[in-house]
């Protein structure tokens, strides 16, 4: 099957409007602009170059994304989940990434295996030389990766849609705290074990108290997974 993909070099040009919200789509996604920021469509719009109207635009499409929300008197604000609803957030995620490392336990192949025990090789490594900073982005690949090979046709796509809905701020990672990465990486052990040994039950309930354990610390500290 032919990709989709336009070739290298023919893509697209983007319209003034697309520009403006995949700049800022990425820089919410990736945590650069925090929750609670308020967006000022004049200060954008300088920032990046255009006219007030493509950042209208886009901002309406980031409000369509659940990116953003518009309150009287402020305008577009970046959102910033509630604990209630940080901790459901992560509960969904439990549910879908749970299901995934089920449904991958039964169709893994052992070179998706031997990829994931790479990652999670890489992970170990940066961890015992205190390289902590890359360990969050390291260990988001590593989820995303499960999902989709537990479910390549639909799961894995709402894993990657709930993940982008409310991205961490990689300054804000459990995974700089060591004593976290140590017990974190020991839970991708036993979950990768799991997988290798086609169980997916108990792939699925690793996977789901190991995402419920990072949205109670989230919750109860300054830091998220």
């Amino acid at each position: 099957m032919q990709s989709r993909e336009p070739a290298e070099g023919h893509r697209q040009p983007l319209s003034k409007a697309d520009y403006v919200y995949e700049v800022l789509r990425d820089e919410i996604r990736n945590a650069r602009v925090p929750g609670g920021t308020q967006l000022k469509a004049a200060h954008l719009a300088e920032r990046l170059g255009v006219s007030i109207t493509p950042v209208r635009e886009a901002l309406r499409r980031l409000e369509k994304d659940r990116l953003v929300s518009y309150q009287s008197h402020r305008g577009a604000t970046v959102i910033d989940l509630s604990d209630e609803a940080l901790l459901e957030f992560y509960n969904v995620r439990a549910v879908v990434e749970g299901l995934g490392a089920r449904l991958a336990a039964a169709r893994i192949t052992p070179g998706q295996l031997a990829e994931l025990r790479s990652l999670h090789g890489q992970m170990v490594a940066d961890a015992a030389e205190r390289r902590l900073v890359g360990l969050g982005e390291l260990s988001r690949r590593l989820h995303l990766a499960i999902a989709d090979i537990g479910g390549p046709a639909f799961l894995g796509q709402h894993a990657h849609a709930i993940r982008d809905s409310h991205p961490v701020p990689a300054a804000a990672s459990l995974w700089l705290d060591a004593e976290q990465a140590e017990a974190h990486l020991a839970e991708h052990a036993r979950l990768l074990d799991a997988l290798e040994a086609g169980e997916g039950e108990a792939a699925e309930r690793i996977m789901i108290a190991h995402v419920r354990a990072s949205g109670a610390y989230r919750v109860g500290g300054p830091v998220g997974d």
